[in-house]
């Protein structure tokens, strides 16, 4: 049995999985829990005027198919990444496809407000559903790599995701606890950088951490991670907009 076999043998069970909101102080859960104290309720009202915006060439909204309010995006978010027209593409990356072909916009860089906002907007229609990520014939590939990449030692340190995430979750690094690395509650706001952030931020983040060279926003590499993270979350529940310390 090869090593990534090895390491996946070791994931947490459904019983045992839990999000880093239940490592979190009484306060930091009061203020994700309340929409008057959880700073993201900013991006999310941006986000919602941004979704009526009229942009591009073909001058229409996101309302303009989608419908005003939003509602029409329940659920979305917790199927990304998927597979579209033979492509991974993550929550921002399609959003940036429907400003690029159904608006004529410029896209939207990464880690930008306004990508920010409007997958904020989009994410929180979907707050309290479970993450439905599943493994399908299109999408086989894409996971196991990113099943690679998350058992794969990397940088200077030469860590892995698992050895942190996996193995040593609920043990205490540098005075903090580590938690099991579910991505359920992206774009958070991180009370660390006094604003709002991507899952694929907080990935560079580790990576940086490790001494590793870091993915790019929007790559192929990124994308399939974070496929492999929301499938090994499958089933809990969706947060978003999370805060987080």
């Amino acid at each position: 049995m090869n090593a990534v076999a090895v390491e996946l043998t070791k994931e947490p069970t459904k019983e045992t999985r839990q999000s880093s909101y239940q490592l979190m102080t009484p306060e930091n859960q009061a203020m994700q829990d309340d929409s008057n104290l959880n700073p993201a309720l900013f991006w999310v009202i941006d986000g919602h005027s941004l979704w009526k915006h009229k942009a591009g060439k073909k001058d229409v909204a996101c309302a303009s198919c989608h419908g005003e309010s939003g509602l029409s995006m329940k659920g979305v978010a917790t199927q990304y990444p998927k597979i579209i027209q033979g492509k991974l593409q993550t929550l921002e990356g399609q959003i940036n496809r429907c400003r690029a072909d159904k608006q004529e916009s410029a896209t939207l860089a990464y880690e930008s407000k306004d990508l920010l906002a409007l997958t904020t907007f989009v994410a929180s229609q979907s707050k309290g559903m479970p993450i439905a990520v599943k493994e399908n014939v299109q999408n086989k590939p894409d996971l196991l790599q990113g099943k690679a990449f998350f058992n794969e030692r990397m940088g200077q340190l030469n860590l892995s995701c698992a050895q942190c995430h996996q193995d040593r979750a609920g043990l205490k690094l540098g005075g903090s606890l580590i938690p099991q690395g579910h991505p359920t509650a992206y774009p958070i706001y991180r009370i660390e950088w006094q604003t709002m952030g991507s899952l694929q931020r907080r990935l560079r983040n580790c990576m940086s951490g490790v001494r590793a060279k870091q993915f790019e926003y929007g790559s192929t590499e990124m994308a399939q991670l974070e496929l492999y993270l929301m499938w090994r979350a499958r089933g809990m529940t969706l947060e978003t907009p999370g805060v987080r310390p």
